[in-house]
């Protein structure tokens, strides 16, 4: 047997054991259920808009990522510690498969499973993309990176069952994980939004009608000897272009920022991926500088607005450094778990069975 045959062996054995039971089947039924009601009311209401079929799309790969998020740690955070406490790991490890061979053929297993969300959400995103408004490299980069996901989820899952000895425990921290990639680096960026806000000081001019003079410049519309008073305001405002790299790491945020996007008519985008990469690249972006109003000259100053298309190609793409430091947390959480799962051992923990 090759080094592939041995880690796909284990792989197979793992998954007969996840679909040998009716509750993995009935848990895609209900998946297959809920993404068929969201296609619906989602159809109806974006049946007038100029790309129905964008919108629908984004929104069911990000229902598989949410789910595929939820799900796999359950299924993966005892794919190690799980066979220990059933004293089935050892009989494992004495035959010709080795560590490396184990934990990733788990890690396969996992991530094939997880994959299976994505396999029964085709036809509702083939169905997304026959509406039109969706195009095919969004559609190709939003799969690849989803399936990415969901790997790297696996992966974590994984590598914390080989550190970690208690299955529950390593379930729990593995949740955390994702948690905190999901909504705690959107917290941290808030929060350093918050703290990081300035004080802002606007100055306005306004004419005093009753100490100027009664005589009016008809080109104006001002009286020809004018007495302004100064008004000045002052307000905070947060700093989230100091914090915005804290999104990097966001799954949801790494995957619209990597889809190409897609702008409807009026230059907007056109899906729920471009709405969401508008918003973090708008963050990049300093406050603008506080314009002085002044009622008593025509010096106003007319700035313009950029774009949603100028925002996106000023700003910097984020989602490469995202994808790198989550690969680089799921190879050294793999690592440490091979490491950890190695037999012979030198040491045990306290508690540790061995067979």
């Amino acid at each position: 047997m090759t080094w592939l045959t041995r880690m796909w062996t284990v792989a197979s054995l793992e998954l007969q054991q996840r679909v040998r039971g009716a509750a993995w089947y009935v848990l895609l039924g209900v998946f297959v259920f809920i993404v068929l009601l969201v296609t619906v009311f989602t159809s109806i209401a974006t049946w007038n808009s100029d790309a129905p079929g964008a919108v629908l799309y984004s929104l069911i790969v990000y229902f598989v990522l949410l789910l595929g998020s939820l799900v796999t740690p359950a299924l993966s955070g005892n794919a190690i510690n799980g066979d220990r406490e059933a004293g089935t790991l050892a009989t494992t490890q004495v035959t010709l498969v080795t560590t490396a061979q184990l934990v990733l053929g788990k890690l396969l297993a996992a991530w094939i499973t997880a994959l299976g969300f994505l396999v029964a959400a085709l036809p509702f995103l083939l169905f997304a993309l026959a509406q039109g408004g969706a195009e095919a490299p969004t559609a190709i980069v939003s799969v690849l990176v989803l399936a990415l996901q969901l790997g790297v989820v696996s992966a974590i899952g994984v590598g914390l069952s080989g550190l970690i000895r208690r299955p529950l425990f390593s379930v729990v921290v593995t949740y955390l994980v994702v948690a905190f990639l999901s909504v705690g680096t959107g917290i941290i960026f808030a929060l350093g939004g918050f703290v990081g806000q300035e004080t802002v000081t606007v100055r306005s001019e306004y004419i005093d009608w009753e100490a100027s003079s009664d005589e009016i410049d008809p080109e104006t519309g001002r009286p020809v000897d004018i007495v302004c008073v100064t008004d000045d305001y002052e307000y905070t405002q947060p700093r989230f272009d100091r914090v915005w790299w804290a999104l990097a790491a966001n799954p949801y945020v790494l995957l619209a920022d990597a889809v190409p996007t897609t702008f409807d008519p009026g230059g907007y985008p056109a899906d729920l991926f471009g709405s969401i990469k508008l918003a973090v690249r708008q963050a990049q972006l300093p406050p603008a500088e506080p314009q002085a109003w002044s009622e008593c000259t025509d010096d106003y100053v007319d700035s313009d607005t950029p774009t949603a298309r100028d925002i996106i190609d000023e700003t910097v793409p984020s989602w490469a450094v995202g994808l790198a430091l989550h690969l680089l947390l799921a190879g050294g959480l793999v690592a440490g778990a091979i490491a950890r799962t190695h037999a012979p051992t030198r040491r045990l923990t306290a508690g540790s069975r061995v067979a």
